[in-house]
Formats: structure tokens, sequence, C-alpha cells
């Protein structure tokens, strides 16, 4: 065991060669790399699979013996200051090892035929391989400032993935949105680290945890600067995880390729401020302000990440906002002081999230074989529907995701998701009852996302669709000018599906897009297996290649049982059967939080608290499939029907209050505007001014004083003339000056 732990501090440089050689090999021999690049999806598996049986060993030595180990060595010493670099084990560390590792390979066999007709494929995959480096180093850091270097590196990452296809003005946009935002919680990160430091004299947290302990306990630390301080750190784990203000950037991210959103943006990078704050918890239990401000920060995230998700019509929006309520749900938990729950939670989401997302760019996949490369339209789920037919395993991957994330049982995210309900009673009321209508909100908008994609009837109208393989086929843009009219004038999208063929073809634009023989006609992917390849080429909604589903399939199997490794129940049939593996791993860090009692509950008691929860989720499901049930027969039977129909008042109050709701959400909360409005107008017009006063002020003041003397000398040329007579009658002017003012004053 020892011999394990002591080669722990390999971890993050296993994949780390893959960029390191990919950048060579482009510097170096670029024709050669490239035409041998779909090699590189071999290495980057493998090497990522080493770190996941490392991590799979040594989760299973934390559940044997509860032992936590660090090692560190000294980088550089002085006479007052020392810095030390080493890595920490302990279950924290063991679980989220194994869930970048996991969910990393998934992806990456994902990626490989995902993004094999991309020029930047190799690009791609040596940004991946860097950024799974930096994520491993983050979570085996053992102090602060080891955590911050590879904070920012996974920031980088992050940087350079979003704004991946950097050529489309969106995409570079997005990342330096998320750029900018991050780097506001990345400042209070370091400003709280400092201040750490000034009052404890140490980055590592052992030692920390101590001293901070002792100096609150014998009251030798002004409180109003520690708490500040601990909302510094806060601060990095707000912007990092997409917490309520800084969660503008979570929901643009989504311009990167989908692989990305699948891994960094809902798996593993935005966990990284839940990691932060669970690490620190020691520090923050000690506070209660920040305990409560981390609540409350949660349970805002947790309802505007609901209602923002409610209206979008862009499929992966609608995921990241998802994703931005569960991780509220995680801090609420933190908040709480439910370390344990929110770590399952962080478990189940992350596996459920990530087939969400891999589900959405199989649609996307698919979708492009109709409109071709165009995020508007691939992306647009009012433009889809009906596509269970075409895409039968995606669509049922996607359902299971989706009724894990709705907290239906037996599946994951509702062992995880119920046990932070459950315990938002007892820390409050108010909390509890937002959850709860919450939870509600999640069903509703998942299954809108579910409904609208998968049931129903093709909502694009391809014009020349024969159902056959490898049939030729064109794109039509599917707004015309008429088309426009007809939807100002009838406002229902269906009613277009509605007219016989001959009028419906005018409606649209006689501009055709063929699609890029590259993007279906393309090489095999290296995973060149049997069973995980096709040869079929389609132009018409089809299911993915097998090594896209090949990882979907993998992680239902996540979603069906990995929340079994934290079920409540330690009594079954009156024999004690211990199957809470989560708090057999968890019980050294519960100890040092103070969170040793005793979370088993029997059948009767968790079922008493679960009936509600399921019930709410199942209303929401209801009302989803109500408002959305796929019936397009007539304009009377469109979602938009009560347009075209006279109103009473009660239903004209009523849609007022539907109207006010979706342009909530649609228009993400108005917060993006205010923003604009308040921040980068106000920025820039302090910029303005602050031009406008050093060119005309401090530029003038400089210009006045230079002028000023070059006046004053042309002046004194012409006076000064040599002749005595004149400095006498100057000399004498002067003198009377003097004694003017001097008799005014003081006579």
């Amino acid at each position: 065991m020892e011999h394990t732990y002591q080669y722990s501090w390999i971890i993050p440089f296993i994949t780390l060669p893959v960029p390191l050689v990919i950048g060579a090999g482009l510097l170096l021999f670029p024709v050669a790399t490239k035409k041998l690049r779909r090699l590189w999806a071999f290495p980057s598996i493998f090497l990522l699979s080493l770190v996941m049986f490392f991590s799979i060993d040594l989760s299973i030595q934390q559940i044997n013996s509860s032992f936590i180990y660090q090692y560190v060595w000294s980088w550089t010493i002085n006479n007052d200051f020392s810095l030390e670099f080493g890595y920490l084990i302990d279950p924290l560390t063991s679980i989220l090892l194994i869930l970048i590792s996991t969910v990393g390979i998934l992806v990456l066999i994902y990626s490989d035929n995902y993004m094999s007709h991309d020029q930047g494929y190799l690009r791609f995959f040596a940004y991946m391989s860097f950024f799974n480096s930096s994520m491993l180093g983050l979570v085996t850091s053992s102090n602060l400032i080891e955590i911050y270097i590879f904070w920012e590196l996974v920031g980088m990452c992050s940087y350079l993935l979003i704004g991946f296809w950097f050529t489309r003005p969106i995409a570079s946009n997005a990342c330096q949105k998320a750029f900018v935002t991050n780097r506001i919680g990345d400042f209070g990160l370091l400003l709280g680290i400092l201040g750490l430091y000034w009052i404890t004299g140490s980055f590592e947290f052992r030692d920390f945890f101590e001293i901070f302990n002792n100096l609150i306990y014998n009251n030798e630390v002004n409180s109003l600067f520690v708490t500040l301080c601990a909302f510094f750190l806060f601060s990095g784990a707000i912007a990092k995880s997409a917490q309520f203000p800084l969660h503008v950037w979570l929901p643009d991210a989504m311009e990167g390729p989908t692989p990305i959103s699948a891994l960094i943006h809902a798996a593993t990078m935005v966990a990284a401020g839940i990691f932060l704050v669970a690490r620190l918890l020691p520090l923050f239990v000690i506070i209660p302000y920040i305990m409560n401000l981390i609540a409350l920060i949660g349970i805002i995230t947790v309802l505007l990440g609901a209602t923002l998700a409610l209206a979008q019509k862009d499929i992966k929006r609608g995921l990241a906002y998802s994703t931005m309520s569960q991780l509220g749900y995680m801090m609420l938990a933190l908040g709480m002081g439910s370390y344990r729950a929110a770590l399952f939670h962080l478990i189940t989401h992350a596996y459920s999230k990530a087939l969400l997302f891999l589900g959405s760019g199989s649609i996307i996949h698919s979708m492009e074989a109709i409109v071709g490369y165009s995020p508007d339209k691939s992306q647009n789920m009012v433009l889809m529907g009906g596509l269970t037919k075409h895409v039968p395993i995606t669509k049922t991957a996607f359902l299971l995701g989706t009724l894990s994330l709705c907290g239906i049982p037996p599946l994951a995210c509702f062992w995880s998701k119920d046990e932070i309900l459950n315990n938002s009673w007892l820390y409050s009321p108010i909390f509890a009852i937002i959850a709860y209508f919450t939870a509600g909100l999640t069903a509703f908008y998942m299954f809108r996302v579910y409904l609208l994609t998968f049931e129903g009837h093709l909502n694009v109208h391809f014009q020349n669709y024969s159902g056959k393989k490898n049939s030729s086929f064109y794109s039509i843009s599917l707004w015309g000018k008429e088309g426009q009219k007809m939807l100002k004038k009838k406002n229902c999208l269906l009613a277009l599906l509605t007219i016989n063929n001959k009028e419906r073809a005018s409606f649209f634009s006689k501009k055709a897009y063929p699609i890029d023989d590259n993007v279906r006609n393309m090489t095999q992917p290296f995973i060149n297996i049997h069973f995980f390849s096709t040869k079929n080429i389609f132009s018409y909604p089809h299911e993915s290649y097998n090594t896209m589903l090949f990882p979907m399939l993998i992680l239902v199997l996540f979603t069906l049982f990995i929340g079994f490794i934290g079920i409540p129940f330690n009594q079954f049939n009156q024999e004690e059967i211990h199957l809470d593996i989560l708090s057999k791993l968890l019980t050294k860090s519960l100890n040092l939080l103070n969170q040793n009692e005793n979370n088993s509950v029997d059948w009767y008691e968790f079922l008493t608290k679960a009936i509600f929860s399921i019930s709410i989720a199942s209303f929401g499901i209801f009302i989803a499939s109500s408002l959305y049930k796929p019936v397009y027969s007539s304009l009377e039977n469109c979602n938009f029907r009560n347009s075209l129909v006279k109103k009473g008042p009660k239903r004209i109050l009523w849609d007022k209050i539907i109207n006010v709701i979706y342009n909530w959400s649609y228009n993400r909360g108005y917060i993006d505007t205010f923003y604009a409005i308040s921040l980068i107008e106000g920025i820039r017009r302090l910029a303005e001014l602050t031009h406008f006063f050093d060119r005309q002020v401090i530029d003038g003041i400089t210009n006045g004083v230079g002028i000023t003397g070059f006046f004053v000398g042309e002046g004194i040329k012409y006076v000064g003339g040599g002749r005595i007579s004149s400095y006498l009658l100057l000399y004498l002017l002067y003198v009377l000056i003097f004694l003017l003012i001097y008799f005014t004053i003081f006579f």
C-alpha cells in the first residue's frame, strides 16, 4: 500500500506526453504528424486509462483503510518563508481522480469520431490531454499555491477549448467572456490565499486548518478580516462552478465542440469549484457567515438556473443552465454542511450530465445531415422532433439521462438529490421549499428538451428526402420571406407543417446548401473494431457511429447503477448489510468535519421522504407532457393555438404571466443585459472620460506650461534691449506697484 502511495505524484504527468509530442511533431514534422493524426487517439486514451486503474487502486485502499497520505518536498526556503510542493491522497482526491479519468476516457473515445472531420483534430486532443493533466494536478495538490497554479492552467485550457473554432466570432467572444469572468473569481481567490497566509503563515491544508482553529478559538484574529479572506476564497469557486452572479459565461461556453461541453463544462472543470469548497470546508465551518453565504448562493443558483432553462431553444444551452442549477444543489449541500450529499450528487450528476451532453452531440451530428453545418439550426430544438425512429439508441440513452436528472428512482441522481432535499428541511424550510420547487422545474424543462427533440414529427422540411442511403440531398433554408410573414401572422411553426406541399414549397428559400462530403464520407476512426465501427453513410437523420454510441452506453450503465454506491440503507430484513460504500470511503473526511453520525435509514423512513420528491418530479413531467405533447394535425392543435382564438380576461392575464416568464427565461433573466449596460458600457464610458481627462486636462496643463514659457520668453526677449535706463524704469515701476499693494492692505 505504501508503495502505491509513494508513486502517486506521477498521476498528473501520465497524460502530459501527448500534448508535448503532438506540439513537437507539428513544429518539427508537420506533414508526417498530420498524416498520422488519427493514431493520436490511442495514446491519449491509453495513458488516461492508466490513470483510471491507478485511481481505482487508490480508492480501494481508501475504502479498506481510510488512510490519508501526504508527501511534500521543499521548493524554496528563506529565513521567514518556505514554499513546498507535494501531493495529497484522501477520499476527496480519490473520488475526483476516478471521475476525471472515467469520464475523460469515454469522451476521448467519443471525440475520435466526432472530431474526425475537423482540421483541428490534433490540436483538440492536445488541448484535451493537457486539460486532463491540469485537472489531475489540481485535485492532487497539497497546498493552496499548488491549487492556484493548476487552477489557472485549467482556466487556460477552458479558454482554448471554448474558442476551439476561433474563426467563428461567436466562439471567440465566448472564450473571452469565460476568461474575463473567471479572472474576477481568480483574483479574489489569490487575495484569499495571500490573506490566509498572512494569518496562519502556511499554505498547507493540514497546517493552516489547525492554526486557524486555534486562532479562532483563542480569539486572536480579527473576525471581519477572517470572514473577508474566506469570502475571497469562495469567490474563486463561484466563478469556476458558474454560481450566481458569475454564471454568465457557462451558457456561452457551449460554443465549443460538444465533447468539451461533456467533459469540462458538465463533469470536471465546473466541479473544481465544488472541489475547492469541499477541500476548504474545515475552514469554512467555523465561520457561520460564510456557510450561510455558501448556502444562499447555492439556493439562488438552483432556482435561477432552472428558470433560465425553461425557454431555451439551443439544446446545449438548455443543458448548460441545467448544469448550473445542479451545481447549485451541490453548493447548497456544502453550505448546509452536508459534505457527503454534495460529493454524492457531484458523482451522480457528472455521469448523467455527460450522458446527456454526448447524447446532444449525437443529435447534432445527425441533424447536420439535414441542415448542414449550422449550429443555429442543428442545435435548435424547435427544428427537431420525431427523431425517435431515426436515432433509437440515442433516444433511449437520452431518456435515461433525463429521468436520472429529474430524480426518478432507481436512477443515479435520485439518490443524491433526494438526500440534499431531505437535509434542506433541517437547515431552512424556505430553502427546502425552493429546492423542491426547483426539482419540479427540473423535471419540466428536461422533459421539454426530450419531447421537443424526439417526439412528434420532424419539424425541418426536407423536400428531397427519400429515405435511402447515399441519396442526393440538399439542405433547404427553413425560413423564406413568405414563411417569416406567415410566422408573424400565425405565430406558429407547426402551421407550416399542415399546409400541402405545393403551398409549403413557396415558404422556403430556394437557396440550397449541399452537405460537405468530408463531414460524412470520412476515414474510419482509429478504434476500428468491427462491433464499434460502421461503413454506412447517411444523408438523413441517422444513428451515430458505434464509436460514439459505445461511450454513451457505458454512461447509461453508470447512470443506472452508480447511485447504489451511496444508498443509505444499512438494515434489510432485520440483517445488518452495509451498502453505503460512499460513506465508508468518506469516513476519515467526515470525522474531520465532526460528521460521524449515522446516516442510515430503513425502508419506511426512506419511502416516506422520497414519495414527496418523486411526486413533484412526476408532476413536472406531466405538465411538460401536457404542454408539449406531439399533436400536429391542425392549427387548433398547435401549442400556440391560444393566440388564434378569442380570449377572456382570465386567459389574457394568464398569457401575460406566461409571456413574462418566457421572456425572463429566454433573455437569461436580463442579467447579461444588466452587465452589458452597467459594467461594459460603464467601463467604456469611464475609459472615455479618463481619456478625455488625460488629453484635455493632464496634457492641457503640460502643454499650457510649455506655451506659457514660450510666450514669456518671447516677451522678455523684446523687453530686454540692453539699455540701463529701461531697466531702472521697470525697477521703479515694480517698486511702486509693491508699495501700492502694501499700503492698500495694511493702511
